[in-house]
């Protein structure tokens, strides 16, 4: 059998952004600073209009958006799952909190 250990003090890729980064190690580990919103500090560089990529997740600290274009604004708090369908969406983070 082989094992694979990781752990994010050693991610295996890490992207930095204004207002944030995103860990990978097999899976992701997202930070967002006060003030983040996708729209405004990632989709600039990328030259997109939306996400459209879907996201499974959990919150570990403060609250955050989905945002669908086409449909509700959703709250994910501290200790919620989440899925995000690929579907376009907006996301920011909500209050003061990382």
């Amino acid at each position: 059998m082989d094992m694979i250990l990781k752990q994010f003090d050693n991610p295996d890729e890490v992207t930095t952004f204004d207002k944030g980064k995103f860990e990978t190690v097999t899976i992701g580990r997202a930070t967002y600073m006060p003030d983040w919103k996708w729209s405004l500090d990632v989709d600039r560089p990328l030259g997109k209009d939306f996400c459209d990529v879907e996201h499974v997740g959990m919150v570990i600290s403060g609250c955050a958006t989905a945002a669908f274009f086409d449909g509700p604004v959703v709250e994910m708090h501290e200790g919620d799952f989440f899925y995000v369908p690929k579907e376009p969406h907006d996301s920011w983070v909500v209050g003061d909190q990382p």
